[in-house]
Formats: structure tokens, C-alpha cells, sequence
């Protein structure tokens, strides 16, 4: 009978990244066809809805944990999807080709990553905690940095190009509400399933949030990172990370801990120290040579493969 019960939630586990995944997909398809309907630039579509869309499934998992009393999961989830996307994402393209950097991602997309994952670093070393009101400065950072991003692109000529809509208006507005629905399932059956599995194995949550839902609520990236490098587009590898990363950290922890204060474990130190340390080193790898190379790449994927052994073991 137990091992049914686990069998059980293994598979509700499964359902639910599949309904995170594609509940996001819905929902940023409905998004974005009403914007087009609405005369917005494809550009700034990208640089918000499209943005937003790819960190829904971590924002579902944390905002579900911290709302359950899960805090550890909430926290964990994005401090592993980060190392992930990072060391795993970054590193595994880089070995399968070489990537170029843009100047402006060296000079201003990349340092600005390494201050906001400095300062949540220092929330949470303080006091080991991430309250309402620090929570809502994330937030307010990410509502600045929106319309820095849409400012700044307004000035180019990609800015003026806007996409044909996909799908007519109610059909969006019917994609809008599946992909939410779909989202806020997901999350119930991730934070539900994870949970118990943490319980029956003896594991911990945040071992859980680090490896298991880390990595289930990144496989967008990983998707879209992969697609991107076949094609040849090597740029949007690095985009889609650090602009995945600085969503983690602004909206999803902002919103989690605006919602509901998240209390953390002090064992958790040597997890957000390794957080800023490979933002860092990502940082000089690119304001260094411009590039991520196969050697840069093997340095990420050791790290990440040490990283999963110690956390594994530390349980």
C-alpha cells in the first residue's frame, strides 16, 4: 500500500512539471497574441511577458511553498534553478559550442545579475530570513528594471516591429486562463509530491528544492537554451539564463516573501555563497574573453556535478 502511495506521487510529481511546463507555454502564447492584438512591440513582449512566462513555474512552486509553510522548498527551488541554469545550462552549451557574449550582456545585464544575487545574499545571511519588506524592494527592483529594459528598447528599431497575433481574442483569453490554471496546479502537485517523497526518503526539503524541483522547474531553460544553440543563435543561450536568473531572484522571491516571510536554515550558507560565487565567476569568464568556451564550459559542468554530490551526501 505505501509503495502504491509513493508510486502515486512519483507521477503526480511528473503531472505536475508537465502541467507547469505547459501551463506556462499557454499562458505566454494567450499573453502574447493579446499584445500583438494590442499594437505592442514584439521586442517589449519579450523583454516582459515572455520573461515573466519561463519563471512561472518557479514562481509556482515558491509562491505555493511559502504560502504552505514550506519555506525551505520556496527558497531552495530558486537558489537550485539558479545554480542549474548557471553552471548546468551554460556549462553543457558551451561545451557543445562555443558562445559568444554581447557587449551590453558584459556591461550591464551580467553585473547587474551579480548585484541582486549579492543583495539577496546579504537579506538572507543577516538574519536568515527574507521578510515582507525586503521582499517588496526585490520587487520594486524588478518593476524598475522592466521599464529600464522597455525604455532602453523603445530607442532601437526592433521596437517598432510587432508580430502578427497567433490566435484571435478569445482564444487568448481561453490560453490565459488553461496556462494559469495549469500553473497553479502544477504547483499544488510539485509542492504536495515533493514533499512527501522528501518525507519517505528521510530527505530533506531543501535538498528536494535544490535537486529535484530545481531542475523539473528549469527544464524551460534547458529546452529553450538547447533550441537556441542548434540553431545556432548562441546569444539567446546567455539571455535566457541571466534573464531567467534575475526573474528568480526579483519576482519569484520578491512575490514569495512579500506574500509570506521565508525562514531559511543557516546550513543553507554554503548553497547561497556557491549561488553568488558562480554568478561572479560567470561574470569574469564573460568580461575576460567575451566568450564561454569548451574549457569555461567543463569548469561550469565540474562544479555543478561536485555541487550535486555534496548536496546529496550533506543530507
Amino acid at each position: 500500500m505505501e509503495m502504491l502511495t509513493f508510486l502515486m506521487e512519483v507521477v503526480l510529481l511528473i503531472l505536475g512539471f508537465v502541467f507547469l511546463i505547459k501551463g506556462s507555454d499557454f499562458f505566454v502564447d494567450g499573453a502574447s497574441s493579446i499584445a500583438s492584438i494590442l499594437k505592442i512591440p514584439t521586442l517589449i513582449v519579450g523583454l516582459t511577458i515572455v520573461a515573466f512566462g519561463t519563471s512561472a513555474p518557479e514562481a509556482a512552486v515558491s509562491i505555493t511553498s511559502s504560502l504552505t509553510g514550506s519555506n525551505a522548498l520556496a527558497v531552495s527551488n530558486v537558489i537550485g534553478s539558479n545554480l542549474f541554469n548557471i553552471l548546468l545550462i551554460i556549462g553543457l552549451c558551451a561545451l557543445l559550442n562555443e558562445l559568444e557574449i554581447d557587449q551590453n550582456v558584459v556591461s550591464k545585464d551580467l553585473p547587474f545579475l551579480v548585484i541582486i544575487t549579492a543583495i539577496l545574499s546579504a537579506f538572507i545571511i543577516i538574519g536568515w530570513n527574507i521578510n515582507r519588506i525586503e521582499g517588496i524592494i526585490l520587487l520594486l527592483i524588478v518593476v524598475g528594471y522592466i521599464a529600464y529594459l522597455v525604455y532602453s528598447a523603445k530607442k532601437t528599431k526592433e521596437a517598432e516591429i510587432v508580430e502578427k497575433p497567433k490566435l484571435s481574442l478569445p482564444k487568448s483569453i481561453i490560453y490565459i486562463l488553461v496556462g494559469i490554471a495549469g500553473i497553479v496546479i502544477g504547483g499544488d502537485f510539485v509542492v504536495d509530491s515533493a514533499s512527501y517523497i522528501a518525507i519517505t526518503f528521510g530527505m530533506s526539503e531543501t535538498l528536494v528544492g535544490l535537486t529535484i524541483v530545481a531542475i523539473g522547474t528549469s527544464l524551460p531553460e534547458l529546452v529553450t537554451s538547447l533550441t537556441a544553440l542548434k540553431k545556432g543563435e548562441t546569444q539567446l543561450v546567455i539571455g535566457n539564463v541571466i534573464g531567467s536568473n534575475t526573474f528568480n531572484i526579483l519576482f519569484v522571491l520578491g512575490s514569495s516573501s512579500a506574500i509570506s516571510p521565508i525562514t531559511l536554515n543557516p546550513n543553507m550558507l554554503i548553497d547561497v555563497l556557491l549561488m553568488l560565487f558562480v554568478t561572479i565567476l560567470c561574470y569574469i569568464f564573460g568580461k575576460t574573453q567575451t566568450k564561454y568556451d569548451k574549457k569555461e564550459g567543463l569548469i561550469l559542468v565540474l562544479i555543478f556535478v561536485c555541487y550535486m554530490a555534496f548536496a546529496i551526501l550533506r543530507n
